[in-house]
């Protein structure tokens, strides 16, 4: 097979992931203005796939239930930054001691957050759903129990010892929860969550 004839090859699949893509992100769209509309629990799998004019199955397709959806643009948001992390090479720092990991996933976790509050509205939203829901609070902590076994491979990839990167990374999320706790407007959230990191490395190294 010539080069010419696989290029061609590739692109229906292109084509396809393109189309696939299109339809994801309808999907997470619909969602967002039915759940703001009616509440989570006024919403059903076929309102939302109704409304972004795709079927059931293609729905089905791209997420397991309408929970699912909730978290879709953060962990979009997260899949993005982990994976630009792997490839940054200026995120590599020593990470022997926990100060040093923990530092690392610093503006790992700072960038997620400037992404998750750029949108000030959709972040609200988002809160006032969660809050309302227990069933996706408790979803939400299965998350970030993902999100920080990610923050553990990042670690590890540098060199890091498990028990190490394994306690960093459940600081980092820690330090992100004050944050939102101390924040009193999403404007605030970058700075709490900095101060948290803040005041967490300087216990670590009154200790040392």
């Amino acid at each position: 097979m010539d080069e010419h004839s696989s290029e061609a090859n590739k692109t229906p699949l292109s084509l396809i992931e393109r189309k696939q893509r299109a339809a994801r992100a309808r999907i997470v769209d619909a969602a967002d203005q039915l759940f703001a509309d009616r509440g989570f629990d006024g919403v059903s799998v076929a309102d939302i796939a109704e409304r972004a004019e795709v079927g059931r199955t293609t729905f089905f397709r791209h997420f397991k239930d309408k929970t699912e959806v909730v978290f879709a643009k953060e962990q979009a948001m997260f899949d993005a930054i982990t994976n630009a992390t792997w490839e940054d090479p200026t995120l590599t720092q020593p990470v022997d001691s926990l100060a040093g990991a923990l530092s690392t996933l610093e503006p790992l976790v700072i960038r997620l957050v400037e992404y998750a509050t750029a949108d000030v509205d959709a972040y609200q939203q988002h809160a006032l759903l969660l809050e309302a829901h227990e069933e996706l609070r408790s979803r939400e902590a299965l998350k970030h129990q993902l999100v920080a076994h990610e923050f553990a491979k990042v670690l590890e990839k540098q060199g890091a010892p498990f028990v190490i990167a394994a306690t960093a990374a459940q600081l980092a999320l820690a330090c992100y929860s004050i944050g939102r706790t101390l924040s009193t407007t999403p404007g605030d959230l970058v700075g709490t969550t900095r101060a948290a990191f803040r005041s967490v490395l300087a216990i670590d190294s009154a200790r040392s």
